[in-house]
């Protein structure tokens, strides 16, 4: 029974125990550095709206003209967003006797920017108006990942 104790006593000795707690580990741990990335170049993207004056309500040149300005520029943030988020199509084709009978289709785009402005806005021979927005894609992207 005394060699066992001994044994016993010999193979415990060799044992250790470690603790270490979680602010000793973080501690050991290297500080994280947080490098801030160059901004990236800009990419211009524009698009181009268009509204007809002599069409737009209004009572005088004058509102008709101010109307077409704010139609052009929602027409343009339409166009932008066509090419910002791609536009969805949906088509049809109508085949009747092997000849085709009728073929349409639909677009439509939908979708935010942000950061847009305002190039140009200006009069097109005497019955169009024509605004110019552009953005910067990387600038949309940046805003989406933040």
């Amino acid at each position: 029974m005394k060699f066992v104790l001994i044994l016993l006593c010999v193979f415990l000795s060799g044992c250790e125990t470690v603790v270490q707690t979680a602010k000793e580990i973080g501690n050991d741990l290297p500080s994280p550095s947080f490098v801030k990335q160059p901004a990236p170049d800009p990419i211009w993207v524009q698009a181009t709206g268009y509204a007809p004056i002599s069409l737009q309500p209004g009572e005088t040149r004058q509102q008709k003209v101010v109307m077409a300005m704010r139609a052009s520029k929602l027409r343009a943030y339409q166009e932008l967003v066509g090419v910002v988020h791609g536009q969805y199509i949906y088509g049809t084709t109508t085949v009747e006797d092997m000849v085709m009978q009728r073929d349409s289709f639909k677009a439509a785009v939908a979708g935010f920017v942000r950061g847009a402005r305002v190039v140009k806005s200006y009069p097109v021979q005497d019955d169009t108006y024509a605004t110019i927005l552009e953005v910067d894609m990387a600038q949309l992207q940046r805003a989406w990942v933040e």
